[in-house]
């Protein structure tokens, strides 16, 4: 929310640039006469140890005490002054002109603080001064507790003021922050009910909280106008005048029916600017903007419908750190976007930030790419007691309060792991209370037979659902560098080779992408249109590599599909391919794994990514057939022996029409390098924070990239900018190198904006390639009194690439599922219902004697049946011999179990009556997936044994031929 001086008398700036930090305790540093003529000058967000991300794990991140200074004056007009910060990692003592103004600890969210009494009046300058503790073991200082999520895994430890910073003053007559902490207010809520998605008409309301400190008396009226973020007015209303006494805090609202919206959609992120405005005899005292969305959510049948339309989850996990290297996560907003953007562009519809609330840019970043997003509010991994309770809880009525404007938070999480009913039900509470019109479900992981939660679904496995949407919250925890294509090319890198833990955790990129679309396609197959229990989807763990745990030969997590500076390995390519659609594929692709430069007598397996029907490879024009297709995604080409020239897939739809094709071409010797730059598309701003991306390539004679190169490239920087660099393999992740190698032909390297304005220069050289110099220019800012009206996002255009929602169903029905009306079993037949109770806690077993070991689902009447779905206890490390028969004849026999998913079990359609499953030998316990480690250290260790006489199902289904 925002104010601007051209209406009412508030005005919001940002206060981020020039700044002062000092990386130590001295004494006296709140004092204003303090001599900070020494110190670092630094921009805001910064991170006091930004030197050493990436450079250092995340356990050697330095931790300490730092000092930051800032020197501003107020506007002519200020009746009231607040401050909001928001974010800084961990613990903050604020002090403005040596007075103690509050304290924030919990490190995650944002808080306000009303300063007005401390604060001087222009044109009196006023000193900011702020006392920042990133310790691990931080405790609260009220109750020396320390919080759950100060985790040395996940959360990166960017210690300093890590967010933006912005100033706010009102008339004393004012609508309130939504900042709770401290200020105990919760500002603006704009919602819309009843949502006709074909005519886009909904009833949209605004509330605000007003507070009155004007000392008497005042009748005030509210008033209403939408705009389009171009500044076209939508409409205006009003609602009714009331009377406000002196002290005195109050809702006041209006609604009105309004037409013709456009809802804001996945990959179309339409906003609206809402300005809610207070009058006193018709003069208009205080005007606040709030950019939003509209859409309509559904939550129920185990599906998800945003719009009236089935949309399956298809995304990723990130960090909330979101972390660069040397940077860490204090980007400007328009790298937000670009990263958030890459998502989207993905085909991703969905990210899911892990453990702690994201910072309010990355949220606002998602609205503008019309990326769905799950909101956590702070946790580790398992529920907790008392005060860290209370901790999590507030943490969460802060995050509801503060991000329930923006329309791309779908979900609430309320732990990474499952929490108890009591804690879930007091999260829904908070949800009712903050926002009771924002469609949200309020979750957490593990969840599954939980009454209260409104999702659910576990972190590697499948889960399907007839009622709570499930889904899978961190599926694939392989992990790969960039650098690695495949064994036949430099560094011919075989999977498991390498310092570090087994083949999952160095993987090379053909066999990562490989893993990532098997493990999609047992989401993609439990799909919504496939019965009636189905499930919702999955988030990939993660999008891009991160300064966090790790299990390989790196000191980072390499389990993205990006590399830290977002450039993308062949997963994400693969996910692209397969990912365009809200459930089924809607428009097809297909993507070569690899490339096609190789040594001249290599031969290797070519695998094709397709969401087509089937996939024809053709050499230099000659074809090489048909792939073998696999994972309904996944067309393999075996022993294709390589030949300079163009490799070219085409793929075909199931009339065998050609709908999409992919292209590799051999690349000639490395001859230039070639620089490509990307800036915020308003401009490079001279505020002392603001980034540039040089992309750097090494291209052969035609300027195709050489994809098997690794040269150093030596950069030469002039101008008002400073450099932060790359990061490749070698010596400290060479993080702040001036010299570092490209891989596979590309790298990335970023320069900082300082307070000047100006030509900026980057030359880069390398030996027996032509050299390549770019320059740009950094735009001055507007900046008075310490102050600039620029905040971090504006201008920033939305990406509504994608469209509005499109009209039509998602998906066609498959299958069609059949009902059972009665259930009898061997043995244990009081518990035989637990197999179709459509709650994966449950189950039927078997008493231990195998002729005992059989369950019937008689169907009371005759059907046709041709696939059995089933998930047995122990999935992941047992196997079990069954056998399968309709209407007492066989129709099916094998093992089951050892998979993360469902077992599908297909056969030529029959008739019959009843579907028996029976144990057909004895359990053989093994985990095939024993390097998938789920909570880092721990293992998978499994209780049962081999050799057993038992079956234990915890959901069966039956199918028949689609209608």
């Amino acid at each position: 929310m925002r104010r601007t001086s051209a209406e009412g008398r508030g005005e919001t700036d940002s206060i981020n640039p020039d700044w002062r930090v000092h990386v130590g305790d001295p004494e006296g540093a709140a004092d204003p006469d303090f001599d900070d003529g020494d110190w670092e000058t630094v921009s805001l967000p910064h991170a006091w140890n930004e030197d050493d991300a990436f450079r250092e794990d995340i356990y050697g991140l330095p931790t300490g005490v730092a000092w930051y200074r800032k020197t501003f004056t107020l506007p002519e007009r200020a009746d009231k002054a607040f401050l909001e910060f928001e974010g800084v990692r961990q613990a903050a003592e604020v002090y403005l002109n040596g007075e103690f103004v509050g304290r924030h600890e919990n490190g995650v969210m944002a808080f306000g603080l009303d300063v007005t009494e401390a604060a001087a009046a222009a044109p009196a300058e006023n000193v900011l001064a702020v006392r920042v503790d990133n310790d691990w073991e931080y405790a609260e200082e009220a109750t020396g507790v320390t919080y759950q999520w100060e985790d040395h895994n996940f959360n990166a430890n960017y210690g300093g003021i890590t967010k933006n910073v912005t100033l706010h003053v009102t008339d004393d007559l004012y609508q309130t922050l939504p900042l709770y902490s401290w200020l105990g207010t919760t500002g603006v809520y704009v919602y819309a009910d009843d949502i006709d998605v074909a005519t886009g008409t909904a009833t949209v309301t605004a509330e605000s909280e007003i507070r009155n400190e004007r000392g008497h008396e005042c009748t005030v009226g509210y008033e209403v106008e939408i705009r389009e973020q171009g500044g076209e007015t939508v409409t205006t209303f009003e609602g009714n005048e009331r009377s406000v006494a002196p002290g005195a805090t109050v809702t006041m609202s209006a609604d009105a029916r309004v037409s013709d919206l456009e809802l804001w959609s996945w990959g179309y992120g339409y906003l609206y600017d809402v300005i809610t405005r207070l009058t006193v005899d018709g003069e208009v005292v205080d005007a606040v903007t709030t950019t939003t969305g509209f859409r309509k959510t559904n939550f129920e049948n185990g599906r998800i419908e945003l719009n009236d339309r089935t949309i399956q989850l298809k995304g990723y996990a990130q960090r909330t750190t979101n972390e660069w290297p040397a940077i860490g996560r204090s980007v400007p907003a328009w790298l937000s976007d670009f990263s958030n953007g890459l998502m989207v562009e993905s085909n991703a519809n969905v990210v899911r930030w892990m453990h702690v609330t994201p910072w309010k840019q990355d949220v606002a970043s998602c609205d503008r790419m019309g990326l769905l997003q799950l909101l956590p509010a702070g946790d580790a991994e398992s529920d907790v007691e008392g005060r860290q309770w209370g901790q999590r809880a507030e943490l969460m009525r802060d995050a509801i309060i503060y991000n329930r404007n923006n329309p791309s938070v779908l979900f609430y999480e309320g732990g990474n792991e499952e929490i108890s009913e009591e804690h879930m039900a007091e999260l829904v509470r908070l949800r009712d209370r903050y926002d009771p019109h924002g469609g949200r479900a309020m979750g957490s992981r593990d969840m599954l037979d939980s009454d209260v939660a409104e999702w659910g679904g576990e972190m590697l496995y499948v889960n399907k659902s007839a009622d709570e949407p499930m889904f899978a919250t961190e599926y694939n925890r392989s992990e790969g560098l960039r650098r690695y294509w495949d064994e036949a090319s430099p560094p011919y890198h075989e999977d498991g080779t390498g310092e570090g833990e087994g083949e999952r955790y160095n993987q090379n990129q053909d066999t990562f992408a490989i893993e990532d679309v098997r493990r999609w396609y047992e989401y993609w197959r439990e799909r919504p249109g496939t019965g009636r229990r189905v499930s919702s989807g999955g988030q990939n763990i993660i999008f891009s590599d991160t300064n966090t745990h790790y299990r390989g030969e790196e000191n980072y997590r390499r389990s993205g599909e990006t590399d830290p500076m977002r450039i993308p390995k062949d997963a994400y390519r693969a996910h692209r391919a397969i990912w365009d659609g809200w459930v089924d594929p809607e428009t097809a692709h297909a993507t070569i794994l690899g490339h096609w430069t190789y040594d001249p007598d290599a031969v290797k397996d070519v695998t094709v990514v397709s969401s087509a029907e089937s996939v024809e490879l053709f050499r230099n024009g000659e074809s090489l057939g048909r792939g073998n297709r696999s994972d309904r995604f996944l067309f393999t080409f075996e022993d294709v022996a390589f030949e300079p020239g163009t490799l070219r897939a085409v793929g075909y739809d199931a009339e065998g029409d050609e709908v999409c094709e992919a292209i590799e071409e051999t690349a000639g010797d490395p001859v230039a390098i070639e620089l490509t730059t990307r800036t915020d598309p308003t401009g490079w701003r001279a505020d002392g924070h603001d980034l540039a991306l040089v992309d750097v390539e090494v291209v052969d004679d035609e300027g195709r990239r050489n994809p098997v190169a690794f040269d150093e490239i030596a950069f030469d920087l002039d101008g008002p900018a400073e450099w932060r660099g790359g990061i490749a393999k070698g010596p400290d992740n060479h993080i702040l190198d001036t010299e570092l190698p490209v891989e596979l032909g590309v790298n990335r390297v970023l320069l900082r904006s300082t307070l000047d304005a100006g030509t900026v220069t980057l030359t880069a050289r390398g030996d027996g390639l032509e050299a390549d110099t770019v320059e740009l220019e950094t735009e001055p800012i507007e900046l008075e009194g310490g102050r600039t009206p620029h905040l971090p996002g504006d201008g920033l255009p939305v990406n509504l690439a994608r469209g509005p929602t499109p009209e039509g169903p998602a998906y066609d029905a498959t299958r069609r599922p059949l009902r059972v009306a009665d259930v009898t079993a061997g043995s244990n037949a009081a518990d035989a219902e637990q197999a179709i109770d459509d709650d994966e806690r449950s189950t039927w077993a078997s008493s231990g004697d195998v002729e005992d070991a059989w369950i019937r689902f008689d169907l009371g009447h005759e059907a046709t049946v041709g696939e059995v779905k089933l998930k047995v206890a122990g999935h992941r490390t047992t196997g079990y011999p069954i056998r399968v028969a309709v209407g007492g004849e066989e129709v099916w026999s094998g093992e089951v179990g050892h998979t993360l998913a469902y077992d599908d079990l297909s056969f030529d359609p029959v008739e019959g009556r009843s579907v028996t499953i029976a144990l057909g030998g004895v359990t053989q316990v093994e985990d095939p997936f024993g390097e998938i480690v789920e909570i880092t250290g721990e293992r998978h260790q499994s209780d049962r044994e081999s050799g057993k006489s038992y079956l234990e199902l915890m959901e069966v289904e039956l199918y028949g031929p689609a209608d």
